[in-house]
């Protein structure tokens, strides 16, 4: 499964967070400007139609070719030649068509960061097949959080996560191909202008007041952990964005603390690392639990749902695993329970990684049950797993890192009182240290 882990640069964040969330809330009488990436030789008249959409809906269109084949069917605001240039490519030399497309994909996303970057971008769309809606996805994801991108594409129906990746882009699967202007796609790609005229148009409000993000992770079998933690932290002046630990969620946290936009990590559920050991379908990849320790980011860890594999509906799960103990979930998703060995494993990579932090850390260690369905009573209750996931923690953690094991199980309100309080330690301890203080900055 592919893992697109782009990093959002901390400069284009900032820049996000002053001008739309701020300065361009007074925006009404500025001009609104939508960028249309994509190839003129092969969708120009897909994309003249767009170009006329967004005028009739007041929209100001700047249209970049990063075609490299035939002719641009109209004149775009940012030549093909202007793209090849940004990637050091000379079309001249496009004999290799693959070649071509991946210079002109790097090229297309330096175009669009630097339009971005001088204020000549709202938003973004583009449209195309497999190899259009590839380069178009890569450039969008070199545009921060916020910015509002839209892509019409002939794969949007089907496992979107390569393009996607861990950011917010929006795809409309066009139903029919595209190629030209017909019945359909007139009203698809009608569809399309006027989504996108109104994602850059119809900003959010803009927040009261500031306050410090926190970043946390939650899974179903840790919602009232999560839950009863971000009342605690929402009550001491932080605002809390929750991440779905579906790997893509574990993704967009990382990435946001990368970006330098989290004042703290609270790491409550790290499951998608047994996903990743075992081969379950929510891993997000061998990065993850590394970027708070490598942003000096403060952070509380725990273990939460670390008892657990994902799969899909019960009939996807590998037939090596079907003598497993396994529970099904709901009618999507199957957990298959990890065994001592596969816990113990787990315990020395959480202990790894986190031992390589820079900054604030502390680690909260449940004795009773690290899910909702890991304590005493419930399916997946194994004291020996606990044990020996408990254990290789205790013994590969670095002595300097401050380790807590509580007698209780993980989604105890006092349990995540405890986390929530300590991280709010750690951060202000780490503001008035001038090293890490997100917002407040």
């Amino acid at each position: 499964m592919s893992h697109n882990r782009r990093q959002i640069t901390i400069d284009a964040i900032w820049y996000l967070v002053y001008q739309i969330l701020y300065t361009r809330q007074t925006a009404g009488a500025t001009m609104t400007q939508v960028v249309l990436l994509g190839t003129l030789d092969t969708k120009g008249e897909e994309y003249k139609f767009l170009v006329d959409e967004l005028k009739r809906r007041g929209i100001t269109p700047r249209v970049v070719d990063a075609g490299s084949q035939g002719r641009p069917s109209f004149k775009p605001d940012v030549t093909r030649e202007e793209v090849a240039k940004a990637a050091g490519f000379k079309l001249a030399s496009a004999d290799d068509r693959g070649i071509a497309v991946e210079a002109m994909s790097r090229g297309a996303a330096q175009v669009i960061t630097a339009l971005y970057e001088q204020g000549r971008l709202d938003g973004i769309i583009g449209l195309g097949g497999t190899g259009g809606t590839t380069l178009i996805s890569a450039a969008m994801r070199e545009l921060p959080v916020g910015v509002p991108k839209l892509i019409v594409s002939t794969v949007a129906s089907g496992d979107t996560r390569p393009y996607v990746g861990a950011l917010d882009i929006t795809m409309m699967y066009s139903v029919v191909d595209i190629a030209g202007i017909n019945k359909l796609s007139r009203v698809i790609l009608g569809n399309a202008a006027g989504a996108i005229a109104g994602m850059v148009k119809d900003r959010p409000a803009a927040p009261v007041t500031e306050k410090p993000l926190i970043g946390a992770t939650m899974f179903g079998v840790t919602t009232p952990c999560v839950q009863a933690a971000r009342q605690r932290l929402e009550s001491l002046g932080y605002e809390v964005l929750v991440f779905h630990a579906t790997g893509t969620g574990g993704q967009s946290m990382e990435a946001l603390v990368r970006a330098g936009m989290l004042a703290g990590v609270l790491d409550i559920t790290t499951t998608e690392l047994a996903d990743e050991l075992v081969g379950g379908v929510f891993s997000a990849g061998p990065d993850r639990l590394k970027a708070a320790g490598a942003t000096g980011t403060p952070q509380v860890v725990s273990l939460g749902a670390l008892d657990m594999v994902n799969f899909g509906g019960w009939d996807t799960v590998p037939e090596k695993f079907r003598s497993r103990r396994l529970y099904k979930h709901n009618a999507s998703v199957t957990l298959m329970r990890t065994t001592p060995e596969e816990c113990a494993e787990l315990g020395k990579r959480v202990a790894e990684r986190l031992n390589k932090a820079t900054g604030p850390l502390s680690v909260f260690v449940p004795l009773r049950g690290i899910s909702m369905i890991a304590r005493e009573g419930q399916p997946f209750h194994d004291p020996e797993a606990d044990k020996a996931l408990i254990g290789a923690l205790r013994e590969n953690l670095n002595p300097r890192i401050d380790l807590r094991e509580v007698d209780t199980e993980i989604n105890d309100p006092d349990f995540a009182n405890a986390m929530a309080d300590r991280l709010a330690e750690l951060v202000q301890g780490s503001n008035q240290d001038g090293r890490k203080k997100g917002f407040n900055r």
